[in-house]
């Protein structure tokens, strides 16, 4: 039975750390603990908790540079994007802080009777399950709602980032928040049904694959557990006749390209309309021709190494099978000849369906570009997946991309002549085999309320 887990750098394949993994007979004594933090922490008041979310933010912003060599060391992200993703966390810890008393009011309802209102009310302990990718704004943009709702939280991280769970830990106890409130956990993948069952866990969020979010959905339901999920996706972008293509190329080619195309989010099939499909393909070749692979922890590096080897194994079986079956390699597709996890800037041409390029998420630096002749046809494909995740329409008609936007792809975001990112103020979430529930804005603090309705007759 594994005793501990040991971080890897993707970079060299160096091991990094070992980390002890909590046993069994420890879990309980973890569950009381948040439990009575629980109790503690529900009495404060939303500005009380608010200025420890305050501290948080303040903690991380301090220590930017030495939190974000951790996540370069442990899953390859450019340093530059691991800064980029701290100051972000910062960002929206500072927006639930500033507005959790407004979201959080009790709302007066006018009915026959003398007096009736909803309050919104903590659930208890919420089990965040979290993946590898960005393991510090994953985590922190659950935590802001979380903690300010009045609950406790425990961190089930990735294994390969456990580094960056414990740092998590060490901000929250330099920002002095309660014992109890959070504890990240190092413990077996197996280990995790314990927690979900156990009376003091009162909901779960998870963000990861759509095959272990099915798993965790099960897991949940079998024990009424409040689920919120954020999965997979395979995101389409529409390139109409009419788009700007400079533009569009450059737009695309950074959200394929930002944390080696590790984003459930990054702009992953491109849907081109047949009569701009040449020109398109050599501006998106001459953007995606600046991603140079390099040392992730230099400041100048735009590419670093995918998270692990068999992750990267795994997308050139995907590129190579669909090669196989008719796809054309514009540039990229291969396993580089040095140390470490790494794979280059790729486009895939003249994608078809029955290729695992088409229907499978490719998560990793890989472009898909799949030729339409109408808008129809274009819709049709985007829409031709499990997933609904995110995408958007590029077109210089702007009264059309909205009408597409809203009407016809099928998504929880979709964006016009820009590419998803999400963003503290806005919902984030999707719909298919991509999850259920909303992350960020008031959506994402309402999924972790009791919604409670109090009457006098």
């Amino acid at each position: 039975m594994t005793t501990s887990v040991t971080s890897v750098n993707p970079a060299n394949g160096q091991p990094i750390a070992s980390y002890a993994v909590l046993e069994a007979s420890g879990f309980d004594k973890v569950l009381q603990n948040s439990s009575e933090g629980f109790e503690r922490w529900k009495t404060c008041t939303v500005r009380e908790r608010a200025d420890f979310i305050l501290r948080i933010a303040a903690v991380i912003e301090s220590g930017l540079h030495r939190y974000a060599a951790i996540a370069t060391a442990e899953m390859g992200k450019p340093i530059s994007q691991s800064v980029a993703e701290l100051e972000k966390s910062a960002v929206a810890l500072r927006y639930y802080a500033t507005h959790a008393e407004a979201f959080l009011q009790p709302e007066m309802i006018p009915t026959s009777n003398r007096k009736s209102y909803v309050a919104y009310r903590p659930l208890g302990t919420v089990l965040a399950v979290m993946p590898w990718n960005f393991p510090y704004w994953q985590v922190f943009r659950v935590m802001g709602p979380v903690l300010l709702a009045g609950n406790a939280m425990l961190l089930k991280h990735a294994s390969n980032v456990s580094g960056c769970a414990l740092a998590i830990e060490s901000i929250l106890k330099d920002a002095g928040l309660p014992e109890g409130v959070f504890r990240a956990l190092i413990i077996r993948a197996e280990d995790t049904e314990y927690f979900i069952a156990h009376p003091a866990v009162q909901a779960v969020t998870f963000t990861g694959s759509t095959a272990t979010g099915k798993k965790i959905a099960a897991t949940a339901g079998r024990y009424i557990k409040k689920q919120v999920l954020e999965l997979g996706g395979s995101d389409a972008y529409i390139v109409c006749e009419d788009a700007d293509l400079r533009l569009t190329a450059r737009a695309l080619a950074q959200s394929r390209m930002n944390n080696a195309g590790q984003s459930c989010i990054a702009a992953k099939r491109f849907i081109v309309h047949k009569a701009v499909e040449e020109e398109f393909i050599a501006l998106l070749s001459e953007e995606m021709r600046q991603y140079e692979m390099g040392d992730p922890a230099a400041p100048s590096c735009k590419l670093g190494p995918m998270a692990r080897e068999d992750l990267r194994n795994d997308l050139h079986r995907q590129v190579e099978e669909s090669v196989a079956l008719g796809a054309r390699m514009v540039m990229g597709g291969y396993i580089p000849d040095r140390e470490g996890a790494y794979y280059p800037p790729t486009i895939l041409a003249g994608v078809a369906k029955g290729m695992p390029a088409y229907s499978e998420e490719c998560f990793g630096p890989v472009a898909i570009v799949i030729t339409v002749a109408s808008e129809e046809e274009a819709v049709r494909v985007a829409n031709d997946t499990v997933f609904g995740l995110g995408g958007g329409i590029f077109s210089r008609d702007e009264e059309r991309a909205f009408r597409i936007a809203e009407l016809l792809v099928d998504a929880g975001t979709v964006n016009v002549n820009s590419c998803v990112v999400s963003e503290p103020a806005l919902p984030f979430g999707g719909i298919k085999e991509s999850g259920y529930g909303r992350e960020l804005s008031r959506n994402g603090l309402m999924e972790f309320v009791n919604v409670k309705t109090i009457v006098a007759k």
